[in-house]
């Protein structure tokens, strides 16, 4: 019986777009509904502005933009907030899914059919009933925009 926990992951999921994604539960700080925004001019376009998390200021990015997504429609989007070695970071995301539990021998390489446009950003994938779920590399889709 421990052996399979060893070998189970959890990852709090989100949607973007109509793409099902997970960040591994230990890299996820929080989850928060929508929270006003303050700009930041001159900024890159893939930081949307910056939250008030009590009393912290933390960066918010546009992962749609990160992943070359078009703008979400009117909806306000949500935030998980992470881990980095700089402080926390929030990434806006369409909707927050649930935390889920996975088997590592269901690890998969990203299918060769994913958008280009953010395959090298995707670690792999979990088959799960009726869905994938993308892994997002966060060192590669946010850190490595955070330390440019």
């Amino acid at each position: 019986m421990s052996q399979k926990i060893l070998s189970e992951k959890q990852y709090c999921t989100f949607y973007l777009d109509n793409h099902f994604l997970g960040i591994g539960v230990r890299e996820v700080q929080e989850v928060l509904k929508y929270q006003p925004m303050t700009s930041v001019p001159l900024a890159d376009d893939v930081v949307a502005g910056l939250i008030n998390l009590r009393g912290q200021i933390v960066t918010a990015l546009d992962l749609r933009k990160v992943m070359g997504l078009a703008h979400l429609d009117g909806r306000l989007p949500m935030n998980i907030v992470v881990r980095s070695d700089d402080g926390p970071l929030s990434l806006l995301v369409d909707e927050i899914g649930d935390v889920v539990e996975v088997e590592a021998d269901f690890f998969e390489d990203p299918p060769e059919t994913l958008e280009v446009s953010f395959r090298h950003l995707i670690r792999g994938v979990y088959k799960l009933e009726g869905k994938l779920m993308l892994v997002l590399d966060l060192e590669r889709a946010v850190f490595s925009l955070v330390d440019a």
